[in-house]
């Protein structure tokens, strides 16, 4: 039988207001000074546990709850009641409860055990109410802190937060940098944009206007539900994407769900929202909802990219940060600008863009878990409490598609290895699944950074425990400064790239030389196929493509190429011309003779 509120599952489905029935208290008897004025008497902390704390106590990680959320991460047994992200965290999930300590609590102002508007005010020894203190994402961190040192933790392997757990997690790398290992943050940004506010701004004004809001002294009578539920019907539309609400709702919008409600219910969608603002009346309290909205909106940790640099300047860690395309609440761009900050300062950062109709709503939704799973998993197997790991098997490594255009075994790694002065600094454009910034890390090279445009090649790489960022080569390397490599290589894509005269020119911008491999077209059986045949030519390796579907755009030849560099004065320091068949070196007329050119080329 078909279940009448199918339709309804979202990230909320799950939740409840049952009793947590492993969380813990912690109390912190003494007064907690907030970072807006005031100061609370003392700290009371909700909060659970998952797995076994290391010996070292080096396997920490914290996870760290959005608006909504709760110290309920995930279920502890099987009969207990599903976590708000049980997706993530378990034995063999990617936060995998047999190999890390996990901590989630119930944020400061929160409504799940942890002080908050529904505590007694020791002094008036009545609830807070709306007189509870402002409090901020610093405050909740603060309380973290307190949390941790109380569990005897000094230093986390990782700090993992989506929204406004993301908001937290940069929190802990920016603020306490020497007690994090790696920061996760998912579906984040650096603050939210005046549109997002806007959005919480009308969903505060509804609580704070419904009669039963009482200023805020409504526990002994009836709730402000209708306030309270418009104000998360308000915050779920922009939770989901304009794609994934067509797709759920457009056919049946004239079909609404037979449910109680006093809310319209002509639509489809109509019906969709009252029951989720229905469902979270049931579980929060208003009064949270206006102290942690409020805190989300005054996060803020720099409204340039200057100021985003000096922010994120004495973080110590690594990074992962990933971003949602269809998210318009936490819009990619605003991730981006946190990646961009990280590089310009030198920092270790990996970042994918993961395409989704989903929303914002995509990191608590399985139908990206592969992906944004699969990085998390793959950065946290990489870290440890003092830094990177030493290499990860290649067991462990996910399946990825070839993205580079010879495909197999590539012959041409040892040669560009060759070419690459020792101990130096290298941007691997196009870097695949990581496999020439495995070669490098193995010969002792430190700084290592990886372009990549494939999500699986992204996932894959980040298992090998290297930094990757997502970009589109066709837009250039604006997010790389000026001569921060001491190598740029760009192996076996020039010729998929659409402008290749400015790809020239932004390699030997950001790095002191360039090495530039690409197969010739002009080589001897593929101009005989020409001429033989008519045909375009067709063979193994780059060749290998019908000219319909081929991810060649240009088709050099190692004359064309040589041409171009000295029409843009562009020094070619070094040449290797290789018959890849036959495996060796070609001299005799390379524009003939050899299928692949790899060049080193400077200013």
């Amino acid at each position: 039988m078909t279940d009448p509120l199918a339709e309804f599952h979202s990230s909320d489905t799950i939740r409840s207001a049952a009793p947590l029935r492993y969380a813990k208290s912690f109390r912190y008897r003494a007064p907690f000074p907030l970072e807006r004025g005031g100061e609370l008497p003392e700290l009371t902390l909700c909060y659970e546990t998952y797995g076994e704390l290391a010996t070292a106590r080096d396997n920490t990680v914290l996870v760290c709850h959005a608006l909504s959320g709760d110290s309920h991460v995930a279920g502890h047994d099987a009969g207990d009641d599903p976590g708000w992200w049980d997706l993530m965290v378990g034995p063999g999930r990617p936060i995998d409860t047999s190999r890390y300590f996990v901590v989630c609590a119930n944020v400061l102002g929160g409504c799940r055990g942890s002080t908050g508007p529904s505590f007694v005010d020791p002094g008036s020894r009545r609830r807070y109410g709306a007189d509870f203190p402002s409090v901020t994402v610093g405050d909740m961190v603060e309380a973290q802190r307190l949390l941790l040192e109380h569990l005897g933790i000094e230093r986390l392997l990782a700090v993992v937060g989506g929204s406004l757990g993301g908001f937290q997690a940069l929190t802990w790398a920016t603020r306490h940098p020497q007690r994090v290992a790696g920061c996760i943050g998912l579906a984040t940004s650096a603050r939210l944009s005046s549109q997002a506010i806007a959005f919480d701004v009308v969903g505060r004004n509804a609580i704070l206007h419904d009669p039963n809001y009482a200023g805020g002294q409504y526990y002994d009578g009836a709730p402000p539900s209708a306030g309270l539920a418009i104000a998360r019907m308000l915050a779920h539309i922009t939770y989901l994407s304009s794609e994934g609400m067509q797709e759920r709702f457009d056919v049946t919008r004239l079909q609404p769900r037979d449910i109680s409600t006093a809310f319209e219910n002509k639509f489809s969608v109509g019906s969709y929202l009252a029951h989720q603002g229905r469902k979270f009346v049931e579980r929060f309290d208003a009064n949270s909802y206006v102290t942690l909205s409020l805190a989300m909106d005054l996060f803020d940790l720099g409204d340039s990219r200057e100021h985003l640099r000096e922010a994120l300047r004495a973080s110590e860690c690594r990074f992962l940060m990933v971003s949602f395309t269809s998210d318009w609440l936490y819009p990619s761009a605003q991730s981006r600008q946190i990646v961009d900050a990280l590089l310009a300062e030198g920092k270790n950062v990996s970042y994918c863009d993961v395409a989704t109709p989903c929303g914002h709503d995509a990191f608590l939704l399985e139908d990206d878990l592969a992906v944004y799973g699969g990085l998390v998993q793959g950065f946290l197997g990489n870290l440890r409490a003092g830094g990177h790991s030493s290499h990860v098997p290649a067991a462990v490594l996910p399946a990825s598609p070839a993205t580079h255009i010879f495909h197999g075994h590539r012959l041409d790694y040892h040669m560009v290895l060759s070419l690459v002065p020792p101990g130096a600094s290298v941007l691997d454009l196009g870097c695949g699944d990581g496999e020439l910034l495995s070669l490098l890390r193995a010969r002792g090279h430190q700084r290592l950074v990886g372009v990549e445009r494939d999500e699986q090649a992204i996932v894959a790489c980040v298992a090998r425990g290297h930094d990757v960022v997502q970009v589109d080569l066709d837009t250039g390397l604006a997010s790389f400064g000026d001569q921060r490599f001491d190598v740029a290589i760009l192996s076996q894509t020039l010729q998929a790239i659409e402008d290749i005269s400015a790809m020239l020119d932004e390699l030997v911008r950001v790095a002191r030389c360039a090495i530039v491999s690409f197969p010739n077209f002009a080589h001897r059986p593929l101009r005989e196929m020409f001429y033989r045949e008519g045909r375009v030519p067709k063979s193994e390796g780059a060749y290998g493509y019908e000219w319909y579907d081929s991810p060649n755009r240009r088709f050099p030849s190692i004359v064309d190429f040589e041409e171009l560099c000295a029409k843009k004065h562009l020094a070619i320091e070094k040449r290797l011309y290789i018959d890849t068949g036959a495996g060796v070196e070609v001299a005799d007329d390379p524009n003939l003779n050899a299928d692949m050119a790899i060049v080193m080329i400077s200013r």
